[in-house]
């Protein structure tokens, strides 16, 4: 079986492969972010998530290499990290008490043959509207400052979602049920890697 590579130094995405008991290797590559103006988001993503594998597959001998970029859409805006705690605030407070929606771009390439998958998932989520100092505090735990659109649905920033529509681990930053089919293009079963407690 193929080794996995992981071309992301995400936390949330590392914790998710070995939440599906997935063995991987983590490797990042630099790569150049920049891409044309009006591309959509989900084109950014998924060329953002391909470029990413290509850089890692062109380092290593073989594997499956996956690729991942999320951003974060308000109406025609992408919002992607913030830059520092007041950009953070701006984000957040531009996202309370509305509808945005998360895209998150995944590629799989095969280090030895250089075939690919590159495919891109969309989750709706709902935003209440904040109570006054919600967003200051937010902010100052620092927890916004390393994800798209300035929160992680998972841990604190959780407190501001009302509904999402979707894959919610696509809000985390990995599509699982699309990496899931996508892994499975290349001959590899997920659930080849789970315990087995019965026969």
């Amino acid at each position: 079986m193929n080794s996995i590579i992981l071309a992301s130094s995400s936390p949330r995405r590392q914790e998710l492969f070995r939440q599906l008991n997935i063995p991987f290797d983590v490797k990042v590559a630099g790569i150049d972010e920049s891409v044309e103006k009006d591309i959509t988001p989900g084109t950014l993503v998924e060329t953002l998530a391909l470029r990413k594998a290509r850089a890692v597959a062109s380092e290593v001998e073989g594997g499956l290499v996956v690729g991942s970029d999320t951003v974060v859409a308000l109406c025609d805006r992408v919002l992607g990290k913030p830059i520092d705690h007041k950009d953070a605030f701006r984000m957040l407070d531009c996202l309370q008490g509305r509808s945005h929606k998360v895209f998150t771009g995944l590629a799989v390439i095969d280090a030895v043959t250089g075939r690919f998958v590159s495919t891109y998932e969309c989750t709706i989520v709902h935003f209440r509207k904040a109570e006054p100092g919600e967003i200051e505090a937010y902010v100052a735990t620092g927890e916004p400052l390393d994800k798209a659109g300035a929160y992680g649905i998972q841990g604190l920033g959780a407190v501001f979602v009302s509904k999402i529509e979707g894959c919610y681990f696509n809000v985390v930053g990995l599509p699982v049920a699309r990496l899931v089919e996508v892994l499975g293009q290349f001959g590899v079963s997920v659930t080849g890697f789970w315990e087995k407690k019965y026969e």
